[in-house]
């Protein structure tokens, strides 16, 4: 079991040394990872002064310090660190005291962390079972009492607004949502004062081997004991007795919080505010057969709302499920109404579910969207599967156009095609998702039906993918997502029309229909996304169950955590000594819009000396002289006509005749430390390391100069002037450091393309030859991937490679990355 920071904008979660359980929503942007320090740890460096065997304590030097580091955090095994300790001169040449992991270990176990963890041995049907947990309390007092995140927490809710009359609401974080504010004003009805501290939690039952069949549930507060209760041979039974052995250790690790929810806890911060804190469950995350464990749903029903289970295909919001209801049927005493009632109401007979006496909890609302499973692994899953069913369009064509695309910093090549791959991950499935309305506009259904109705449905799901996953949301784009799914609805039964389904009841497409109300309680849906929870099963599960002799392997998995947490927070706190220790900074403005991104060459050029001549013949920049003349003429003469430009231009002498050109343009985000966010190549042929040729590639990208209408063209070089020639050409202000020889496309048309919404562009010529310019490499604003337009069918004759020299029509692709839908895409929908 997971937890995963509920903090929405910019994908925060929970990362290495974060082994909580739990995320707290009461947090502007609340991070907790691989820098996280507990407030015992920083209490320790109050302690610390400048004496040197005092700073690494217990550790006798920075060495022994590195080192501890080096073996917890870098994954050698405990073999590999005795068989290296104990190689003759290397304790002495590091001046290492520690002779064995044993007395490392012991080191380790000295230095302040969270608390430990317990074993609890449950006994249910006959067996015993041991669970390894922590307490919930003081995780939560040391997340609030942590100063990493003492200018970010948030303990009350907000709300904000686009305008001043404010009818149009923002909604990214959780405290922006309407589930804060009912809880709220519930608590103050009560007890005024009260503090809400949302809880998330999340459960994924991981495979820690493949070749042993052991499972376990990892918490970041415990692991779950799995069993497959043998003894009970019973299909039905079996099931019961699996879902009460669940619901028995969550109870456990959650009691704790039942008398909290309530009455409160005090609880202070680094600075030392205290606050009467209410523990409540807000969200749990996790696919859908966990939504149905925790909810005690039957397999194939909502967990969330009253639709019958032959529905599910309907468009129609069905009332959600009743707390107060299930609370009472799950109190009933007698055991035979008890499941005759249960089989009713389409719920497991689950003798005691956890959230049963959580306060302020709704098991049912706090369901929350599953990007990763409903979306990416299901109804995408589905739609590549349904297109490309011989009945549709068949798999041979759309598989052959995925080797005509041209490449992208942004596009996941698949040349054998989407329908070889025998396992697709979710990864995968986003990156088909890039290409996939491009694969299909031009072709025809068979019998030369028309596709319109079955490229609008695949649209609108693109649509509503896109759209659930905004950082930042609007009532205004909450509006848009549901009429995405509208869209799809009206437009999915030529599925059933081409005999590829028969109905759609299917549990992950109703699912979609609670994402905005979700949404609009919970905030956006990063902040309780299953990838973030999932990663986090290779660090806490697996690669905890590595480091094992995989003999009673939960206890050594447990001890493994707590020591790698020791470690990752030591080394946190280190750090900032080093650096002066400053607080962190504020939280960025999750709802501006405007795009961040910067432009960043390489200090060196890729090629020195490149002459105009190579230029033309190996970069294709036919008019890079001409081009040259006219850019300085417009920089230094920007009033002038453009008739008398022309003349300038025409008479301007150009004194070199090589140029430095870099191949390649990053774009980096500054608000961010994620590097390279997008890039674009302008490169000749190459020879790769064992002689085979490496074809050329110059990408595509949007140029935004001005006032002028932002326009796509062809990246052909990218140079600097030389240093010697700047102020002979550059009378008036010193030009920029940087430039581009472009071929423009042709202007954005007022519309898209009706049915699939995508600009139709195609080669600006002028007497014949492509219309080009040289600009500032500023004015590039990021890479643009264009689709061919491939007809009915593809000329045998292109190439990836060469598709863009080739093809003279081509779609600009909206669904390379969200940013480029979300600044591209947005005027488009809200017209439809």
């Amino acid at each position: 079991m997971t937890g995963a920071a509920s903090t929405g904008g910019t994908n925060q979660g929970l990362g290495d040394g974060d082994t909580m359980g739990i995320a707290l929503g009461a947090s502007a942007s609340l991070h907790l990872g691989n820098n996280t320090t507990d407030a015992a740890l920083s209490a320790l460096g109050t302690h610390i002064g400048s004496d040197a065997s005092c700073t690494w304590a217990p550790f006798q030097s920075e060495m022994e310090w590195e080192f501890a580091c080096w073996a917890k955090l870098r994954g050698p095994t405990s073999t590999a660190i005795n068989d290296l300790l104990s190689i003759d001169g290397v304790r002495e040449a590091l001046g290492l005291s520690y002779r064995s992991v044993t007395q490392l270990d012991a080191l380790i176990d000295m230095l302040p962390g969270r608390p430990p963890f317990k074993c609890k041995t449950l006994s249910l049907y006959g067996q015993e079972f041991s669970l390894h947990y922590r307490d919930i309390i003081p995780c939560i007092q040391g997340l609030i009492g942590n100063p990493d995140f003492a200018d970010h927490l948030v303990f009350t809710p907000e709300r904000h607004y686009v305008d001043v009359e404010k009818k149009i609401r923002i909604i990214n974080e959780m405290y922006t949502g309407d589930w804060w504010w009912f809880v709220q004003a519930s608590l103050e009805k009560q007890c005024p004062g009260a503090t809400v501290i949302p809880l998330i939690l999340s459960s994924d039952k991981t495979q820690l081997t493949l070749f042993r069949g052991k499972t376990a549930y990892p918490i970041l507060i415990g692991y779950l004991p799995s069993t497959r209760l043998e003894h009970i041979t019973g299909k039905t039974a079996h099931q019961r007795a699996m879902a009460n052995l669940f619901h028995a250790c969550i109870h456990r690790i959650l009691a704790a919080i039942e008398p909290y929810g309530e009455t409160g806890i005090t609880m202070a911060t680094s600075n030392r505010s205290r606050y009467r804190c209410h523990p409540i469950l807000a969200t749990f995350v996790g696919d859908y057969p966990e939504q149905a464990l925790v909810t005690c749903t039957l397999y194939g029903r909502c967990p969330k709302c009253l639709v019958p289970p032959d529905q599910l295909e309907a468009f129609v919001q069905y009332p959600n499920r009743n707390h107060a209801t299930a609370y009472d049927l799950f109190s009933l005493g007698d055991q035979r109404t008890f499941h005759a009632r249960c089989r009713t109401a389409g719920f497991q007979p689950v003798y005691c579910p956890f959230w049963k006496s959580l306060p302020y909890s709704n098991i049912f609302l706090s369901i929350t969207p599953d990007i990763l499973h409903q979306l990416s692994q299901g109804v995408v899953k589905h739609i590549i599967t349904w297109i490309t069913d011989h009945k549709a369009f068949g798999p041979a064509e759309i598989n052959k156009r995925c080797c005509y695309l041209p490449p992208n910093y942004n596009i996941q090549a698949f040349p054998k095609g989407l329908t070889t791959l025998s396992r697709v991950s979710g990864q995968e499935h986003k990156a088909m998702c890039r290409i996939l309305l491009g694969l299909i506009v031009d072709l025809l259904l068979l019998g030369g039906r028309s596709p319109q109705r079955l490229i609008s449905a695949v649209r609108a799901m693109l649509d509503f993918l896109y759209l659930a996953q905004y950082g930042s949301h609007t009532t205004a784009t909450l509006q848009l997502l549901d009429n995405a799914l509208r869209r799809f609805h009206e437009n999915k039964d030529v599925f059933v029309d081409l005999d590829i389904r028969s109905n759609f009841n299917i549990p992950k497409i109703h699912s979609l229909i609670h994402y905005s109300s979700s949404i609009a309680l919970f905030g956006t849906t990063d902040n309780y996304n299953t990838e973030q929870s999932e990663r986090l099963h290779i660090d806490f599960a697996k690669d905890a169950y590595r480091a094992t002799n995989k003999k009673h392997e939960f206890p050594q998995m447990t001890k493994w955590l707590e020591r790698r947490e020791k470690v990752q927070s030591r080394h946190t706190l280190l750090q900032w000594q080093r650096l002066g220790a400053n607080p962190p900074e504020s939280a960025p403005d999750l709802t501006q819009n405007t795009s961040n991104w910067e432009v960043e060459m390489t200090q060196h050029p890729s090629a020195r000396r490149v002459s105009f001549c190579d230029l033309v013949d190996k970069y294709g920049a036919v008019d890079f002289p001409d081009a040259l003349a006219d850019f300085v003429i417009y920089h230094n003469y920007p009033t002038l006509s453009s008739t008398a430009a022309q003349r300038q231009a025409n008479n301007t002498l150009i004194p070199f005749n090589t140029v430095p050109v870099f191949h390649k343009i990053r774009f980096v985000d500054k608000t961010q430390e994620s590097g390279t966010v997008d890039a674009a190549s302008a490169r000749p042929e190459k020879q790769g390391e064992n002689g085979n040729a490496i074809p050329a590639q110059f990408d595509t990208v949007l140029v935004s100069r001005g006032s002028e209408a932002q326009r796509v063209a062809q990246l052909r070089v990218v140079f600097q002037i030389p240093t010697t020639a700047i102020t002979e050409l550059f009378t008036q202000s010193a030009p920029p450091t940087h430039f581009a020889y472009v071929e423009w496309f042709s202007p954005f048309p007022p519309q898209p393309e009706p049915n699939h919404l995508m600009y139709r562009i195609s080669r600006s010529f002028r007497a014949n030859r492509r219309l080009a310019a040289i600009i500032p490499i500023t004015a590039i604003k990021r890479s643009v991937h264009l689709l061919p337009q491939f007809g009915p069918t593809v000329p045998r004759h292109w190439q990836a490679s060469t598709v863009l020299e080739q093809c003279r029509t081509f779609y600009v692709n909206p669904f390379s990355d969200r940013d480029m839908y979300k600044s591209f895409e947005l005027a488009n929908l809200v017209h439809q």
